[in-house]
C-alpha cells in the first residue's frame, strides 16, 4: 500500500520541492503584474516558471554521452521570445507591452534556474524583478524628468493608492 501512495505523489524526473519554488516565483512577479492590471497576471508567471524548470529538469535525466542538456535552454530562450512578442502592441504610435515581455523572458530565467537546482536563487530574483518594476515606477513618480515620451503618463502604481 505505501509503494501505490509513493507511485501516486511520485512526480519522478520532477520533485515537489521545485515545483513549489516555480509556483512561489511566478506567484511573486505575477501578483505585482496581475495587481496592475497587466497582461502576465499570476496564473501565466506560475505555467511560464513551471513549463521552463519541467523542460529542463526532463532534459537534464535523459542526457546522456550524445545528448546536450544545454540544447533545451537556448530553445526555451528562443521560445519564450515567441510568447513574448505576442504582448507587444502598438496603441496610438506608442509600443506597449515591452516590459511584459521582459518579465515573460525573466519568468523562463527562473525556471531555468529552478530546474538547474537552484531553487532559492530562483526565489530571490523573483524578488528582485518586483523590486525593479515597482522601484521604477516609484522613480517615475518623483522625477519628473524621467516622465517623457511613452514614459509621460502618471505611474499606475500611485494611482492605485490615490483612487484615481
Amino acid at each position: 500500500m505505501a509503494e501505490l501512495i509513493n507511485e501516486i505523489f511520485s512526480i519522478t524526473p520532477l520533485n515537489w520541492s521545485g515545483i513549489l519554488s516555480t509556483l512561489i516565483a511566478g506567484a511573486i512577479v505575477g501578483f505585482e503584474r496581475q495587481y496592475m492590471g497587466k497582461p502576465v497576471g499570476m496564473r501565466t508567471s506560475m505555467l511560464i516558471c513551471t513549463g521552463t524548470y519541467t523542460f529542463v529538469v526532463v532534459s537534464n535525466s535523459v542526457s546522456g554521452t550524445m545528448t546536450d542538456p544545454s540544447r533545451i535552454i537556448g530553445q526555451i530562450v528562443t521560445g519564450i521570445g515567441f510568447l513574448g512578442a505576442g504582448v507587444i502592441l502598438t496603441k496610438d504610435g506608442i509600443v506597449v507591452g515591452v516590459t511584459s515581455a521582459s518579465a515573460i523572458w525573466v519568468l523562463s530565467a527562473i525556471g531555468i534556474l529552478i530546474g538547474s537546482g537552484f531553487y532559492y536563487t530562483g526565489i530571490k530574483i523573483a524578488i528582485l524583478t518586483v523590486i525593479i518594476l515597482i522601484g521604477i515606477d516609484v522613480i517615475e513618480y518623483f522625477f519628473g524628468s524621467m516622465a517623457k515620451g511613452v514614459y509621460k503618463k502618471r505611474p499606475r502604481i500611485f494611482k492605485k493608492f490615490s483612487g484615481d
